[in-house]
């Protein structure tokens, strides 16, 4: 088994975490893998295209969004994660609940990526805390259903700052909970309170999160700003479905920025972006070494 420490190690690419949504309402592929077996069998089809991980989430969290019942969530991805981890594949469990936290782990998660980096459930940390596991802490202001009422960043140094400094304070409660550092990962929250712009900034100034010490999760994979960029001459977003050119672009940016993860649904398209830039980052072959 991949032990925790390992997932965090310095790789020479980003780690690839592909998508698995099971839920009927998700932006991007809502409804499509709904039953345990859809979502088992498509979990599988990623780590065949190359995915190192594989991230299972049974809560929509897209714009306007409302919550399942606990009960829900826990029937949605219990037995997707159990299947996955008894194959072998290091799975994360995309997650704001202890209670789902906690029974996920039960069953073979090795990682908690918790959207709300502790804020909409305070004792998912204490369950992280008792556990040897990653835990992935995103930038975070509101559920769904309200969060662009607060993408307003007018400080000084705007949205990059802001992101800055409320994740820094949510690694101060991650260590206060008893969590080792060393097992956390944190992620900027592309769209999650944040209008397109916001997305672009922080994108282009992610070396400015290094002052926190920890790696970087980032997912910008088919995402409503990367539609609004591709719109048509009729002002319409490009369809969710048609932006992994886009998203091949974001990858090989976040690449060469030196990201632990990217969190994508078109796992194929994100390792054949990766390739590129590890190509380009060899050293290249010299007349005078053949």
């Amino acid at each position: 088994m991949t032990s925790t420490a390992s997932l965090l190690e310095p790789r020479a690419r980003p780690r690839v975490m592909g998508v698995v949504n099971v839920t009927p309402d998700s932006f991007s592929d809502g409804g499509r893998f709904t039953s345990p077996e859809a979502a088992i069998a498509h979990g599988r089809r990623l780590l065949a295209d190359g995915a190192d991980l594989i991230d299972i989430g049974g809560e929509s969290t897209r714009p306007g969004a409302t919550r399942p019942l606990v009960a829900e969530e826990l029937a949605r991805v219990v037995p997707v994660i159990e299947a996955l981890a008894a194959e072998g594949a290091v799975v994360s469990v995309d997650t704001m609940r202890a209670e789902v936290a906690r029974a996920a782990i039960d069953v073979g998660a090795r990682i908690v990526n918790d959207v709300s980096g502790g804020l909409a459930d305070p004792e998912v940390l204490d369950v992280v805390a008792a556990a040897d596991v990653v835990y992935v802490a995103m930038h975070w202001r509101a559920h769904s259903d309200r969060m662009t009422d607060f993408a307003s960043y007018d400080g000084p140094g705007g949205v990059v700052a802001a992101v800055r400094d409320e994740l820094g304070a949510r690694l101060d409660a991650v260590r206060a909970a008893g969590v080792d550092e060393r097992r956390v990962v944190l992620d900027p929250g592309l769209g999650f309170a944040k209008r397109g712009e916001h997305n672009w900034a922080l994108l282009a100034s992610l070396d400015a999160l290094d002052v926190l010490g920890r790696p970087l999760l980032v997912g910008a994979s088919r995402k409503s700003f990367l539609g609004t960029l591709l719109a048509g001459p009729d002002g319409a977003p490009r369809p969710v479905d048609e932006r992994e050119a886009a998203n091949t672009a974001v990858t090989t940016l976040c690449a060469r920025a030196g990201v632990w993860g990217l969190r994508v649904h078109d796992v194929r398209s994100c390792r054949d972006a990766l390739a590129v830039v590890e190509a380009l980052s060899r050293e290249p072959d010299r007349e005078e070494d053949r």
